[in-house]
């Protein structure tokens, strides 16, 4: 009997302990919240600071500050989702850029933002005429539904809306649209 006694006393201290093993299973998914919160801010970081749309892998973070650099010391430079591929690979190409003469980008700056340009840009249905210019694209048109644009649409009126833009910032919103 004595064995049965020390088993039951056993077993009273056990029904004891389901309390202790929440209080660690709390614990343990707090420590993992915050885990996967860190990480998942570590990973969108590079993105955000700049605040683009996409987060831009580190492979392709050269390119985008080579399109920066090249293309937002004279306007306002668009996130490539506003423009089909064809569109960037025939700016990319043409020395007569929207009526200016410029010195084309050469390889192989061109080819590091030509990646850029093209894994972060949209393709051209075939039958769809390739536009040229913001107003005439559909993705551009897609992204701001029920906006009145200006005509001529020029990339200056863009911070109208995106007081960041010169900052390739187009997340934030003026009070009128947000």
């Amino acid at each position: 009997m004595p064995n049965r006694v020390k088993l039951k006393r056993h077993f009273q201290k056990q029904t004891r302990s389901p309390f202790f093993l929440l209080f660690l299973i709390l614990i343990w998914s707090l420590f993992m919240g915050w885990g996967l919160a860190a990480i998942t801010n570590a990973q969108t970081t590079p993105s955000a600071e700049i605040g683009t749309v996409d987060v831009v892998p580190e492979r392709y973070q050269l390119g985008q500050e080579l399109y920066l650099e090249n293309c937002a010391t004279c306007h306002i430079a668009v996130p490539p989702a506003v423009l089909p591929t064809q569109t960037w690979q025939r700016i990319l190409q043409d020395p007569q850029h929207y009526g200016v003469n410029i010195k084309p980008l050469v390889d192989p700056s061109r080819l590091i933002v030509w990646q850029y340009l093209q894994i972060f840009s949209r393709s051209q249905p075939k039958e769809e005429e390739i536009p040229y210019r913001l107003q005439e694209s559909r993705y551009f048109k897609a992204l701001h539904p029920q906006v009145k644009l200006p005509r001529p649409l020029e990339l200056s009126s863009c911070a109208s809306c995106h007081p960041n833009a010169a900052d390739f910032n187009f997340r934030s919103l003026t009070s009128e649209w947000q």
